[in-house]
């Protein structure tokens, strides 16, 4: 199988420098990926949050396009049930006017952030919590392709600068949830491994091809499965670097939160818990892939067989960004 090797970037806030540097960083880290051979690179949507430093993925996107040459920019993705359809759709068209054959469009339904935030971002009216998240997936596809029935009352708006140009579609999901939904509509699919790999299964992708053939959509849709992933020149030292992101996700879950701990710091921290912490730390390392290039790519291969895709995105965190960028550089190396 020739794999596509993708990334998405979640903007880390990273301990070896300012946090106000943390987006020049990403943009720093998209123009190596551009040079080493990538073949997408996306930017997550968060709020609020002491970790992670991008909530407004379209104007990262924007400025990645105009500063790399060939490698697709998207998002991955856009938070939609905080947004207009329409606004959406005419800032990603506007993006595909400027940088043709190069954007893409990838929607969520999660919040990205706290309950605080999701009001915020709602004021003056009530979130809806994705409550309306497929209307609006729906409303979207139309604008975006000029598709929209003709009783529908916005189907006479005209999303400009011109029709032609049109973003890639893809809906971001999990566990399952919005797979039906992806392939009822016509988008591309892309599976979030990294964020709950214990119930991400082949099966979703089947299911969401099963949609897509069922809705009478023509040709083939893209699949891409996201996977955390830390390399390093030996087994050891990922498994150190990797301990930064891991130990945040099980702060997280724990319901802590505090900036990203040093590779020496969370291993004094891992010294120090419970032994069911400690079981509980392990199996989140097991659902990374973590070690040398060749190790990592043993696994992208067989994860890659075993979900019948040929696109493995990469997400990478680590206290220190050289760390970050050393490890998209190895895994390079195999492309």
């Amino acid at each position: 199988m020739n794999i596509k090797l993708s990334v998405v970037d979640q903007s880390p806030v990273h301990g070896s420098h300012a946090k106000v540097e943390a987006p020049h960083l990403t943009i720093e880290l998209a123009q190596l990926c551009d040079e080493l051979g990538y073949h997408r690179y996306w930017v997550a949507e968060h709020h609020d949050s002491v970790h992670f430093a991008n909530p407004c993925p379209e104007i990262l996107v924007a400025s990645i396009a105009s500063v790399t040459q060939r490698i697709r920019v998207g998002s991955g993705g856009v938070m939609l049930s905080h947004y207009s359809p329409l606004k959406v759709a005419e800032c990603f068209k506007m993006m595909a006017t400027l940088h043709p054959d190069r954007i893409d469009l990838g929607v969520g339904r999660a919040p990205g952030g706290t309950g605080l935030t999701s009001h915020a971002l709602a004021f003056p009216h009530e979130p809806h919590h994705g409550d309306l998240y497929a209307h609006q997936a729906q409303m979207l596809e139309g604008f975006v392709n000029g598709t929209l029935p003709a009783e529908n009352p916005y189907s006479k708006i005209h999303v400009l600068p011109d029709s032609s140009p049109k973003p890639e579609l893809w809906m971001l999901g999990s566990s399952g949830g919005s797979a039906g939904l992806a392939g009822q509509l016509g988008y591309n699919l892309a599976l979030a491994r990294f964020i709950d790999p214990d119930n991400c299964h082949p099966s979703i992708f089947q299911g969401y091809l099963e949609q897509w053939k069922k809705a009478g959509h023509a040709g083939e849709p893209n699949k891409m499965l996201a996977i955390a992933c830390i390399c390093a020149e030996t087994q050891e030292e990922a498994k150190l670097r990797a301990g930064t992101a891991v130990y945040r996700k099980l702060a997280a879950q724990m319901g802590q939160r505090e900036d990203f701990l040093t590779p020496s710091e969370v291993q004094d921290r891992y010294n120090a818990m419970s032994a069911s912490d400690q079981a509980f730390y392990n199996h989140i390392l097991s659902g990374y892939t973590v070690g040398t290039p060749d190790q990592c790519w043993q696994e992208i291969e067989q994860l890659a067989t075993a979900f019948d895709c040929d696109e493995i995105a990469t997400v990478t965190v680590t206290h220190n960004h050289h760390d970050r960028m050393d490890s998209y550089r190895l895994l390079a190396k195999h492309l």
